[in-house]
């Protein structure tokens, strides 16, 4: 009996490090593929946003515009929101990248990617969305959209990697929201006042574009303030 326990944790164990080398494979796989896209704006929506509605042909405008201004864009890779982001960015003038996941059901990758990249981890894509990205424009979604939110605040706002534009689109869908921030998480001392100050909510396409331009003058959309990558120590 003892001796088939310990079979059942050495088999584990080799599971176990046959996993963390996977892991290790997506990040070392995406890094390279992406290591040349930069400048770029990271896009997140809704995956169950309907082709024709508001909300997607919004989004596919803005994405359109800034791949002409010069901007990749990257998306979630999928349906929805995310299809809208890479098919603007895909007729446009710079590369549509999608960082797709595996899921049991809804994701599925849509036809407007130069570069396709899959994953199996949400934690290794999270990263790659926050690491080639100069700025990130938060279209109206669920919790997938507003975990990729909290992640870009919690880094920034931690020093764990450079100030970029945050940028909230249709102000009306996230108003409440931004009234809780201000009305709870800061009348509670949760979050400093300040920190509203990392959020801009800009309703209108060229705006999201000059918004993006703005916070770059005094510095390259290349190299982060003071010359250092805080990314490699998240």
């Amino acid at each position: 009996m003892g001796a088939e326990v310990e079979a059942l944790r050495k088999s584990a164990r080799a599971r176990e490090s046959w996993r963390i080398l996977g892991i290790m494979s997506e990040f070392v796989e995406a890094t390279d593929r992406l290591a040349a896209i930069k400048p770029a704006v990271s896009i997140f929506g809704s995956a169950r946003t309907a082709p024709g509605t508001p909300y997607y042909e919004l989004t596919e405008t803005i994405a359109r515009l800034l791949s002409d201004s010069g901007f990749a864009v990257i998306s979630g890779g999928g349906p929805g929101i995310m299809e809208a982001a890479n098919k603007g960015a895909f007729h446009g003038k710079s590369p549509s990248i999608g960082l797709n996941i595996q899921l049991p059901h809804e994701q599925q990758s849509n036809p407007y990617q130069d570069i396709s990249q899959t994953f199996r981890h949400f934690f290794a894509r999270k990263y790659m969305f926050v690491r080639f990205a100069s700025a990130y424009v938060v279209m109206p979604g669920g919790f997938g959209t507003l975990d990729e939110l909290m992640e870009a605040l919690t880094l920034i706002q931690t020093s764990k990697t450079s100030r970029i534009p945050i940028i909230l689109v249709c102000s009306d869908f996230w108003r409440g929201l931004i009234d809780w921030f201000r009305e709870t998480l800061v009348r509670e001392k949760m979050i400093a006042a300040e920190d509203m100050d990392l959020i801009q909510l800009i309703d209108e396409p060229k705006a999201v574009a000059e918004a993006i331009f703005k916070h770059y003058e005094r510095s390259s959309f290349l190299t982060p303030p003071g010359g250092r990558d805080p990314l490699l120590n998240l």
